[in-house]
């Protein structure tokens, strides 16, 4: 798995959305209240597979996806 020391999560919850960075991927991404769990993932897993192989998108969609959950 990645290092994952160096993950970055901002919440706006006026306009209802996460934005999520790992400066070390030079990665982002915005996942809005809406979109579901589900669909985040999925969402996460396609953005992370563009830095990261497979594997390793999946279990660190899988951590963000806990943690924006517990926000």
């Amino acid at each position: 798995m990645p290092n994952t020391d160096k993950i970055y999560i901002y919440e706006n919850k006026k306009e209802e959305y996460h934005l999520i960075a790992v400066p070390d991927q030079h990665w982002s991404c915005l996942i809005k209240y809406e979109e579901g769990s589900v669909a985040a993932r999925e969402k996460l897993v396609q953005s992370l597979e563009q830095r990261l192989n497979k594997e390793e998108a999946g279990l660190l969609a899988d951590k963000i996806g806990q943690w924006i959950t517990e926000m």
